[in-house]
């Protein structure tokens, strides 16, 4: 067991605080998270294609201020979004309120969180939170914990690759602001083969693997065979 998993705290202050600072704005379509926003069509795009979510037991880990909980409780889930950062939790809870929509949301590590519900869902999704973590593995096998027998794992990350370095950071963060300054650490990127390799480890089996292309001109992203930046991955849970 890793110092992760014993203590439930595989998080990082400085990224915790980087995105709760940026928590009041979460749900502005022209702020600094307007690109979440403008991949998160494609994300689900994903997700529906190869799980169907009507009446599924949905949790999304990491959901921040939940723009893609809200999209999977618009897709019939039943969805629940965990998150370390309370800021973002009570920015998503006053969103959904607003909305209307049925979402339960906690504060709380994912490592926490499986302690108490083993096996209680049946969909698990977890986009863009492993390269901000210190222990990727650990994450990973929390969602085992939480996954059902044959439950959907979908998660999204960024390729170890100097064309990832400069499209993400370079080009994103300091050339075109797309994203706030800080966002990524390179140095956390993950290439699919180790992802895979962390998957099967944990008794998955890896079911599709796309990537993700952002269109900054069109502001919306598409699924491509290259997954050389930014990448989509399906995982299944063995019986």
């Amino acid at each position: 067991m890793t110092a992760a998993e014993a203590t439930g705290r595989n998080v990082d202050p400085d990224e915790i605080s980087h995105f709760s600072a940026l928590a009041a704005d979460w749900w502005d379509l022209q702020g600094p998270g307007r690109t979440l926003h403008e991949i998160n069509p494609c994300r689900l795009e994903f997700i529906t294609e190869y799980a169907a979510l009507p009446g599924k037991s949905v949790l999304d880990i990491g959901c921040g201020g939940g723009v893609l909980t809200e999209s999977l409780a618009r897709a019939g889930a039943l969805a629940h979004g965990i998150d370390a950062s309370a800021t973002l939790i009570e920015a998503a809870r006053h969103h959904a309120a607003e909305e209307g929509l049925s979402v339960h949301y906690t504060t709380i590590t994912a490592e926490a969180f499986a302690q108490g519900a083993p096996g209680a869902y049946q969909v698990i999704t977890c986009m863009e939170l492993l390269e901000h973590v210190p222990d990727p593995g650990s994450l990973l096998a929390a969602c085992r914990a939480l996954l059902a027998p044959e439950g959907d794992l979908f998660l999204s990350t960024l390729n170890r690759t100097p064309k990832a370095w400069g499209t993400a950071v370079l080009g994103a963060e300091h050339l075109l602001g797309l994203l706030p300054k800080g966002t990524h650490d390179y140095r956390r990127f993950i290439r699919p083969s180790e992802l895979a390799q962390w998957l099967r480890a944990e008794g998955f089996e890896v079911q599709h693997l796309a990537g993700m292309r952002y269109l900054p001109l069109s502001r919306r992203a598409e699924r491509t065979r290259d997954v050389s930046v930014n990448y989509l991955l399906h995982a299944r849970l063995r019986a």
